[in-house]
């Protein structure tokens, strides 16, 4: 639960950093949205879920 809120808060600020300094446009941030919820509800949901995990855990393995 913590990963994907945390996860959903640093896309989030991406989202907003490229609203403010890329030059993206809300309209943009809407669609890309939708095109999540979308894939939340299709079949490739577990996979897209599966694979945020498996990025998620060797980001969190690596030591600097």
């Amino acid at each position: 639960m913590a990963l994907n809120i945390s996860t959903v808060v640093l896309l989030g600020v991406i989202v907003f950093l490229f609203i403010r300094k890329g030059g993206m446009k809300i309209w943009h941030a809407i669609v890309c949205a939708l095109l999540g919820f979308y894939l939340a509800s299709t079949a490739i949901a577990p996979s897209i879920r599966t694979s945020g995990n498996s990025v998620a855990n060797l980001l969190g393995n690596l030591n600097f």
